[in-house]
């Protein structure tokens, strides 16, 4: 009974206070949550595995949690639509806190209008547009209807992929955690320094690799990169469709295959989630490559170690792919 009594407190978390119920929404602020949190609890997530935030349908064990839940961590209306309900109807006695709304993030103006989005890169390199034709308003205003809610506040809501809104986003995080938990402030405290320290860094490496093929154009499959792309100064020609859950028609594909061949795009990501079959029509017959990009971290395990890995992930894809030309 003795060894049985040793193993348990061998496997015991490191604090001696037990953590908040916490749940957190999508992977890549799961995986901040899950560092500051490190040695004193595991928040829960919901859109697990290769889930899309785009088309979730919350489940029996995601309601259960958000009704335990002392604290729940999600990015805001724009987002994550499928949980503005839940929220209301299950996480009533739980602290909601909406990343949107955090101090210290920089906020970027959505995109709006056709698949090919213009916009300044600080470079003073502007991307093409397509679709912004009378003719094709029809598909163009569908897709600004359906489009997850950002045309209601006018913000892109991908701020996690500029490792400085990450940065942002665990202080408030940080914050949040020790007010609700004041025995364990110590650990999110020191968690907190950790994480900023490694976010800095990675800042850095990824400046530093994307460096030499920031002027080679590439076309992504939706507009979910502006903030990486604003960061590191790297070239998009735009985008295959503005919203996942609405796929362009024929016209606009050709309209986009178009495009590439005259801008010589060097490179069409794809992602894991959504139909890659896609990206094969609008490259057919030009001389793009194509590879993945994965900006939600669809591919990687959960947990503290995901958000570092997602910025390498898709700073390594684009030079492997944008080096080739």
């Amino acid at each position: 009974m003795m060894l049985g009594g040793v193993a348990a407190l061998t496997l015991a978390p490191v604090s001696a206070f037990a953590a908040p119920d916490v749940v957190v929404s999508i992977k890549p602020l799961h995986s901040l949550v899950a560092a500051v949190m490190k040695n004193v609890g595991t928040p829960s997530l919901i859109v697990k595995g290769t889930a899309s935030a785009h088309t979730y349908n919350l489940r029996p064990s995601d309601a259960q949690a958000l009704q335990k839940a002392q604290i729940v961590f999600w990015m805001g209306h724009g987002l994550e639509a499928f949980l503005e309900k839940p929220l209301e109807a299950l996480a009533g006695k739980a602290e909601v806190v909406e990343m949107e709304d955090v101090p210290g993030l920089e906020k970027l103006a959505y995109r709006e209008g056709g698949p090919f989005e213009a916009h300044d890169h600080g470079g003073g390199e502007h991307a093409e547009e397509v679709g912004h034709d009378h003719g094709h308003s029809h598909e163009a205003a569908e897709n600004h209807e359906h489009d997850h809610g950002h045309e209601e506040h006018g913000v892109d809501m991908h701020m996690w992929l500029d490792p400085m809104n990450a940065k942002a986003m665990a202080r408030a995080v940080e914050q949040t955690l020790a007010k609700a938990d004041p025995a364990n402030a110590g650990a999110y405290a020191k968690n907190l320094a950790a994480l900023e320290a490694e976010l800095d860094q990675l800042d850095a490496e990824t400046k530093a690799k994307l460096a030499p093929v920031a002027d080679k154009p590439f076309v992504v499959f939706h507009d979910a990169y502006q903030y990486f792309e604003h960061r590191y100064k790297v070239r998009v020609a735009g985008s295959v469709t503005v919203s996942p859950e609405n796929m362009p028609g024929a016209e606009r594909i050709s309209a986009i295959h178009d495009k590439i061949a005259e801008l010589k795009a060097v490179c069409v990501f794809a992602e894991p989630q959504f139909e890659s079959k896609l990206v094969s029509v609008v490259m057919e017959g030009t001389s793009a490559k194509s590879a993945a990009l994965d900006p939600h971290g669809a591919t990687i395990p959960e947990g503290p170690d995901l958000y570092p890995q997602l910025i390498r992930n898709l700073a390594d894809s684009m030079v492997g792919c944008l080096s080739q030309s």
